[in-house]
C-alpha cells in the first residue's frame, strides 16, 4: 500500500454502542478489510475508531459502522478523513477512555 492510496479514518459513534459487542465487530470488519488501527469505548457511552488502510477499504468500514452488529442501535456517526501516519501493525481493541 503506497502512501497515495492510504488514508486514516477515525469515527465516534453514538447509540447503543456499548455492551452489543460492536468493538469486535468492528475488529472483525477491520481484519477483513485488512486495515489497522484501534477500536474503544469511551466513559461516555461512544465508540471511537481510528484506522488505516486503502481509502476504498476505510469506506466499507464507516458503512459498516454505520450498520453495526444486530443488537447494536446507531445513532450517529461522526467521522474525519487523515493522513495515514503508518504507526499501527495491527488492529486492536484498547482501553477505555
Amino acid at each position: 500500500m503506497t502512501e497515495e492510496t492510504s488514508s486514516r479514518l477515525h469515527a465516534t459513534i453514538a447509540g447503543r454502542v456499548q455492551g452489543v459487542s460492536f468493538r469486535y465487530f468492528v475488529m472483525e470488519q477491520a481484519d477483513k478489510l485488512n486495515l489497522r488501527g484501534w477500536v474503544r469505548n469511551r466513559w461516555n457511552g461512544t465508540v471511537e475508531v481510528t484506522a488505516e488502510g486503502a481509502h476504498q477499504d476505510l469506506e466499507l468500514l464507516l458503512a459498516a459502522l454505520r450498520e453495526g452488529p444486530p443488537m447494536a442501535v446507531i445513532d450517529n456517526v461522526c467521522y474525519d478523513w487523515l493522513a495515514a501516519t503508518g504507526e499501527f501493525i495491527s488492529f486492536d481493541v484498547v482501553s477505555t477512555i
